[in-house]
């Protein structure tokens, strides 16, 4: 069975190390083990969301075309994320490197490992705001609102500063 094209929505984050190199390796690899990166947003430094006593993050949205299934997508993201010094200890803790699947395609996925789209996508000024850049009118296929009316409806007001 041949795979035809999806478009794949990430997010990526970082408030460790060198966060601004730490984005453009994860770049760099996303595009060399997923798909092509089509689209980029500005990258954004926003504040801690969940735990807040830990120093700001810097965050992007990306836009990729995949030949991949969402599990596969899923599997080859934690690899990244191992890759890239990733070590899960603490629920919205620091980290070196964060990567969300947002959307793949249209799909809806809900199991006890991947959740897609992201249940907290449009809660998030820091995935918002650079989704905006990229693509304003996408709709969220269980909400049917586009991302710039997920925007103006949001109720986080956390600093979302382009960088």
């Amino acid at each position: 069975m041949k795979l035809l094209p999806q478009t794949l929505f990430l997010a990526t984050g970082s408030n460790q190390g060198n966060s601004f190199d730490i984005l453009q390796e994860c770049n760099r690899l996303i595009h060399a083990n997923i798909g092509e990166i089509e689209r980029k947003s500005h990258m954004y430094i926003t504040k801690a969301w969940g735990k807040t006593d830990q120093p700001d993050f810097l965050n992007q949205v990306l836009q990729i075309t995949t030949l991949f299934t969402p599990l596969m997508v899923f599997h080859k993201l934690q690899q990244i994320e191992k890759q890239l010094g990733r070590i899960r200890y603490e629920k919205w803790g620091p980290r070196s490197i964060d990567i969300d699947i947002l959307f793949y395609g249209n799909r809806i996925i809900h199991n006890s490992y991947l959740q897609i789209p992201h249940p907290e996508l449009q809660n998030r000024n820091f995935v918002l705001k650079p989704f905006l850049d990229i693509a304003p009118k996408w709709i969220h296929p269980v909400l049917k609102k586009e991302i710039q009316t997920l925007w103006k409806e949001r109720t986080d007001h956390l600093a979302v500063r382009q960088i």
